[in-house]
C-alpha cells in the first residue's frame, strides 16, 4: 500500500510526520502548482468549487507517481465537501486508475474519525500510538502556525520585503525534518529568534485587515495567489483565525479553558444568520461582527459556486456593524494582476477611511 494526499498549506508537514510515526509507506504528491491546477480541471466538472478541482489534480500526480491509497475529507456535512471523495472515487475510477480511497468524517466525531482514518492505512496500529503520532504531527502544524502568525506581524514592518516570508519557508523546512519533541521547541525557537530579529521601519502603523472565507482557499498560498503577502507589501498585517492547528483542538477536553473560538464567531452572527449553513459561512459572517472595531478591513476569500460563503457574502453589507469587506472569488480565471490591483485600491480606501475616522476624532476633542 503506498498512500498519498492532497496539499493544503503546510499541513503535509504534519501528515509526512504522521506516517513516518505509523511506519506508512507514502507518496508525497508535488506541491500545489499550475500543472495540478490545469489536471484537476481539465477532469472535474466545471461547476465544481475550486478546492476539489485542486484536489482531483493532486490526486492524480500522486497517482501518477504509483500512489494506491488516497485520504480525502468527506462526511454527512451541509458542504459540498462531504460529497468530494465519492466523486473523486467515481471520477479518477472512469479515468481507469485502480486505488482505494479512505474517507475522513470531518463533519462527524473529527477526533475519533480522523484516529480511524490513519489507523486504517497503517496496518491497524495500536489506538495509543496512532494517538501519538498524530499528536506529534499535530505540534508540527502548531508551531508553524505561531511562527505564521508573527510574519503576519512583521511583512508590513520589514525594511526588506520578502525577508519573514523566506525564513518562514526555511522554517517549515526545518520543521519537516525535527525528529521529536524538543527538535520541534528547538525548531520553533530558532526561527522565533530569527523573525524577531529582522530589521523594522520605526513608526509604523500597518492597516489591520482580517482574513475569512472558506478553509481550503484561505490556508493554500497558490489558491489566493499569495494574498497574504501581497497584502504585507501594501503594508497591512493580516489577522486570521483559520488556521490547521485550531481545527485540531478536536473537543472540549483538549481546549477547556471557556468558549472556544467559533463559538463567539456563531453568537456575533447570531442576529444576522442562527445556525450552520455548511463550510465556514457561519463563522465568516461572525468574524465581521466579531472583530468591527479591531479591523481596519475584512477580506473574504470564497470559490466560484461555493453555497456557504455566497450566503455569508450577502449578508454582511446588512449588518449594522461598519466594516468595509473585499470578497475576491477564486476560480481557474484568477489572475495575479487583476488581484493585485483590488488589493491597491482596498488599501487605499482603508486608509482614508481610517484618517477620515481620526481626523474626526481630533475636531470632536478640539470642540
Amino acid at each position: 500500500m503506498k498512500v498519498s494526499f492532497p496539499h493544503m498549506g503546510h499541513t503535509w508537514v504534519g501528515i509526512h510526520a504522521l506516517f513516518n510515526e505509523l511506519k506508512i509507506d507514502y507518496i508525497m504528491p508535488p506541491f500545489i502548482s499550475q500543472r495540478t491546477l490545469s489536471l484537476g480541471v481539465q477532469h472535474s466538472p466545471s461547476g465544481l468549487c475550486i478546492p476539489f478541482k485542486y484536489t482531483m489534480g493532486n490526486f492524480i500526480e500522486a497517482l501518477d507517481m504509483g500512489a494506491d491509497t488516497l485520504l480525502q475529507a468527506g462526511g454527512a456535512g451541509i458542504c459540498r465537501l462531504g460529497r468530494y471523495a465519492l466523486s473523486q472515487e467515481q471520477a479518477l475510477g472512469e479515468m481507469g486508475y485502480n486505488f482505494r480511497m479512505v474517507k475522513l468524517g470531518v463533519s462527524e466525531k473529527k477526533l475519533q474519525s480522523t484516529l480511524a482514518m490513519f489507523r486504517s492505512v497503517s496496518n491497524n496500529a495500536p489506538w495509543l500510538k496512532t494517538w501519538s503520532a498524530l499528536r506529534f504531527g499535530v505540534s508540527k502544524i502548531s508551531a508553524l502556525d505561531d511562527l505564521e502568525r508573527v510574519v503576519h506581524k512583521i511583512r508590513p514592518r520589514e525594511i526588506e520585503k520578502g525577508t519573514a516570508t523566506r525564513i518562514f519557508r526555511q522554517a517549515t523546512e526545518h520543521m519537516d525534518k525535527a525528529s521529536d519533541y524538543s527538535g520541534i521547541k528547538a525548531t520553533e525557537k530558532e526561527f522565533m529568534e530569527k523573525l524577531h530579529s529582522i530589521p523594522l521601519t520605526p513608526d509604523v502603523d500597518p492597516l489591520i485587515v482580517g482574513i475569512a472565507g472558506e478553509f481550503y482557499v484561505v490556508l493554500e498560498p497558490f489558491s489566493n495567489l499569495d494574498i497574504e503577502i501581497e497584502l504585507g507589501k501594501l503594508g497591512v498585517e493580516v489577522r486570521r483565525k483559520l488556521f490547521v492547528s485550531e481545527w485540531t483542538k478536536f473537543s472540549w477536553y483538549l481546549n477547556p479553558f471557556g468558549i472556544s473560538e467559533d463559538e463567539k464567531l456563531h453568537q456575533a452572527a447570531s442576529p444576522y444568520l442562527t445556525r450552520d449553513v455548511g463550510g465556514e459561512g457561519w463563522e465568516t459572517v461572525g468574524e465581521k461582527v466579531l472583530h468591527s472595531k479591531d479591523y481596519d478591513g475584512l477580506v473574504h476569500l470564497l470559490p466560484f459556486t461555493c453555497m456557504p460563503e455566497i450566503i455569508a457574502q450577502n449578508i454582511m453589507p446588512s449588518t449594522k456593524e461598519e466594516l468595509p469587506v473585499l470578497s475576491i472569488i477564486c476560480d481557474e480565471q484568477m489572475g495575479k494582476a487583476g488581484l493585485q490591483t483590488r488589493l491597491e485600491a482596498f488599501a487605499d480606501l482603508l486608509r482614508r477611511r481610517r484618517n477620515k475616522k481620526r481626523q474626526a476624532s481630533s475636531r470632536l476633542v478640539y470642540h
